[in-house]
């Protein structure tokens, strides 16, 4: 309680469980990638970006390949990346191009994670995120795990040992040199149906009916 002008006012506990925004500003071109990643698994854009970069923080590959930019010494569970003050993290460089603003929440572990990881990159959180998002991506371990989660959410046991026998199936036949992931695949079948459907599950049987 505090006393303003002889009135008695409650203090505002903060909630344990509160978010914090962060907007990170990302090449357009990753920006497009994670809108349509929205977009394939129905998940909402800032939800996406959230995910996507706690599991970046959980990946050993990932610290690893962010570890050359570090100033500042990071801990990852029991591995301490030594950090060099003479190492210099240019953002333009990373991300050439049109730059777009994006928007994502964090809870506050994950937010004080971020923050330990702009400490070792001698950057600011925004710029953190947009260099964590950006190296997340691009793995496609991570991308498929976030798509292959989300399909596991969608479909029944069967239909989901139905789509892996699709998916081994289209990497047999695939004339190129790289295995088709599973974010490839969920974008194939969304534009292959997508003027006839909206609805993702419905989309992915109607698909996989054609291959009965």
């Amino acid at each position: 309680m505090k006393r303003e002008e002889g009135v008695m006012i409650k203090n505002r506990k903060e909630r344990s469980d509160k978010k914090r925004d962060v907007k990170p500003t990302i090449s357009t071109e990753l920006k497009n990638c994670i809108y349509r990643l929205s977009y394939i698994t129905n998940t909402p854009v800032k939800d996406v970006v959230e995910t996507i970069c706690e599991k970046g923080l959980q990946s050993r590959i990932i610290v690893e390949n962010l570890s050359q930019y570090f100033r500042r010494d990071f801990q990852y569970k029991n591995t301490i990346f030594i950090g060099h003050l003479e190492r210099k993290f240019s953002h333009k460089e990373h991300q050439s191009g049109k730059k777009e603003r994006i928007t994502t929440r964090f809870n506050q572990t994950t937010y004080e994670d971020i923050k330990r990881l702009s400490d070792a990159l001698d950057v600011t959180p925004s710029k953190a995120t947009a260099l964590l998002l950006d190296v997340s991506v691009r793995d496609s371990n991570l991308l498929n795990a976030f798509v292959k989660t989300y399909l596991h959410g969608k479909l029944d046991k069967m239909r989901m040992k139905e789509l892996k026998q699709v998916l081994q199936y289209v990497n047999k036949n695939n004339p190129y040199q790289e295995d088709i992931s599973w974010f490839t695949l969920l974008s194939i079948i969304y534009e292959d149906v997508k003027d006839n459907t909206v609805n993702v599950k419905d989309a992915i049987h109607g698909w996989m009916d054609k291959f009965k």
